[in-house]
């Protein structure tokens, strides 16, 4: 299986939109509206990379890379600057477990590095998500803490640092 990630324009936001509204997204993305709005935040912003995930040439998933700045007051007093967010989903349930995320991810990771002057990449997954936590560990983040997230209540805050060369 072939995955990649192709930038995500406007054309696409009817796709992603109807991936946030489902259940199974919103359970570990967060609510409808808070999530709708990251995103458009993300697809209209210089500071962020948004792409769609193909497997085979077929969108089945999304995922941005922030400048974690963007997010202002709502983030840990201890992240670094210098470090991007990192999300993404996998919207295809037939695609889920079979390494596309991870995929997905390392493919972000990496362009976040080759692109930005960004120090490291962080990401918040709910401590009841145990298999995004797993994934997040196998594509080389570290548990720093535990940390209340507003919307989505205490979450792991991971960090990857950036390579060195």
């Amino acid at each position: 299986m072939v995955v990649r990630l192709r930038p995500a324009h406007r054309g696409d936001w009817d796709l992603i939109r109807s991936w946030l509204a489902r259940p199974d997204i919103e359970a570990w993305w967060g609510p409808r509206s808070a999530t709708e709005a990251e995103v458009n935040i993300a697809l209209g912003s210089g500071h962020a990379l948004s792409r769609i995930i193909e497997a085979d040439g077929r969108p089945v998933g999304y995922a941005h890379a922030v400048d974690a700045t963007m997010w202002g007051e709502e983030l840990p007093d201890d992240l670094e600057p210098g470090t991007w967010d990192l999300d993404l989903f996998i919207a295809s349930e037939e695609h889920r477990g079979r390494g596309v995320g991870h995929v997905a991810l390392a493919k972000l990771k990496e362009e976040v590095f080759s692109t930005t002057l960004a120090t490291s990449v962080c990401v918040f997954p709910s401590i009841r998500n145990e298999r995004a936590v797993r994934a997040y560990e196998k594509a080389g983040f570290k548990w720093k803490r535990v940390w209340n997230d507003p919307l989505m209540g205490p979450s792991w805050f991971m960090i990857a640092e950036r390579p060195a060369r």
